[in-house]
């Protein structure tokens, strides 16, 4: 029979501290976020339905962003056991420099529509981490201020092609005198992406105050308060103009931009050249023979082309292919350090983030994108620990298995045709595998971590 008694005042006092209570509200809300999903949802809440719309949607029925997070969760990992694991080394070189951590700020457009500071809050932060910080065209801080806010860090810059191509050629040499150190050549973008969030909801440069808009900032004061208080949203790198984000677009992008185009821009540039948005091996040999010093394999985080191939699985084969010659990039659906530690696994030199990034700005400005490289940075960290490895160079493809939930029925149309004569009888079709069946990545040898 159990015994009872009083408890006695010295039994109960270590059990009754209590913890100082935070006062600052912002810190308070970041510090409780432990997933780039908490920063997400902290960030619906504060910020207005288009402008978080803009930053969350994707293309049309938004497949293809649905499919390559999937993806990430479709691994599984191989930890080894016994390992010193007390110290972990995060950083290597990407081209030809250092970074604290595999993974960088991706570029994002009208980026002070999701919160006022915007730019420079990406730049401050990346610059503190030691990770590079990319600018996009359609950014809405000029190419000489993040470079002032960021003088010492690695600064990126985007470029999309216009159909005027003296003024797209213009920002580029504003960014080589600017001493940014890369030049990040979009080539996904021939034509906007169908993104119906977007339309839905009317987002404009600048934004278009009707009686919904009004009703759903009501509950988001501090937004607004931001936003009207300080300078007037505009594509800052670019001549001012306004409209709606598909007339900017359209009036923006040439869909006669080619190989030929792309080696011409490479020579104008004096640093890095990488190709971003790179979706068939055919295409990654094409910009190995053009000799580009990376490729980032990406379909625009799902707001292009929907149903596009998924980036990380592509990965294996295009590293296994060109990865001896050129450094491989990857973006799109990246939510947490694990689905970085699984592409660095599979021979990703570097990630990008963009969404997540930009959950950070919306749910605390500037702190709130040092939080998101924090949670990402401790997860990478603790997946290495987990692992047993101790340096991003002891990962390899025999860490990470992929897990099949998307197969192909058949072979592609005209190669069956040329591959099979005509059938006198019926063939049965392959079996469909099932979702559960697993893919395990060939164990190759890693490119040149070099």
């Amino acid at each position: 029979m159990v015994q009872r008694r009083i408890p006695k005042i010295k039994d109960l006092a270590p059990l009754m501290k209590f913890k100082a209570p935070e006062l600052n509200a912002k810190k308070r809300r970041l510090d409780a976020a432990l997933t780039i999903h908490d920063l997400r949802a902290i960030a619906q809440k504060r910020t207005p339905k288009a402008a978080f719309d803009y930053t969350e949607g994707a293309a049309e029925a938004e497949i293809s962003l649905a499919r390559a997070r999937q993806a990430f969760e479709d691994i599984e990992f191989s930890p080894s056991i016994l390992r010193d694991v007390s110290t972990v080394s995060t950083g290597w070189d990407v081209l030809g420099a250092p970074v604290a951590q595999p993974f960088g700020i991706a570029p994002t457009g009208f980026t002070r529509m999701m919160q006022t500071e915007g730019e420079i809050a990406g730049a401050h932060a990346a610059g503190r981490a030691g990770i590079p910080f990319a600018l996009s065209t359609m950014g809405t801080t000029s190419i000489e201020d993040v470079k002032a806010a960021n003088p010492d860090g690695r600064n990126w810059f985007q470029l999309y092609m216009w159909k005027d191509r003296d003024r797209s050629m213009a920002l580029v040499d504003r960014a080589a005198r600017a001493g940014y150190d890369t030049l990040l050549v979009t080539v996904d973008v021939p034509v906007a992406g169908a993104r119906l969030r977007d339309k839905r909801n009317g987002f404009s440069i600048p934004p278009a105050l009707t009686l919904g808009t009004v009703v759903n900032a009501l509950p988001r004061p501090e937004w607004w308060i931001n936003f009207l208080t300080t300078e007037p949203l505009s594509f800052a790198s670019l001549d001012r103009s306004s409209g709606t984000v598909g007339e900017l677009i359209d009036s923006m992008f040439d869909p006669t931009v080619t190989f030929d185009d792309l080696a011409w821009i490479k020579a104008q540039w004096p640093g890095k050249v990488v190709v971003k948005g790179v979706q068939n091996l055919e295409d990654a040999k094409r910009l190995v023979d053009l000799g580009v010093d990376g490729i980032t394999l990406s379909n625009h985080g799902g707001r292009q082309l929907d149903r596009a191939p998924i980036p990380f699985h592509l990965l294996p084969q295009v590293v296994r292919e060109v990865g001896a010659h050129t450094e491989v990039h990857l973006d799109t659906g990246i939510m947490s350090g694990a689905d970085i530690v699984a592409s660095v696994a599979l021979g990703a030199r570097f990630t990008m983030i963009g969404r997540a990034y930009l959950y950070g700005l919306m749910a605390g400005g500037e702190a709130g994108v040092d939080r998101t490289i924090q949670i990402l940075s401790d997860q990478i960290a603790r997946t290495m620990r987990l692992l047993g490895v101790n340096a991003l160079e002891e990962l390899n493809p025999s860490h990470v298995t992929q897990l099949a939930r998307l197969m192909p029925l058949a072979q592609p149309v005209v190669a069956a045709a040329a591959a099979v004569p005509a059938r006198k009888s019926p063939v049965r079709k392959p079996a469909v595998r099932s979702a559960s069946a697993a893919v395990t990545t060939p164990k190759v040898a890693p490119a040149s971590r070099a």
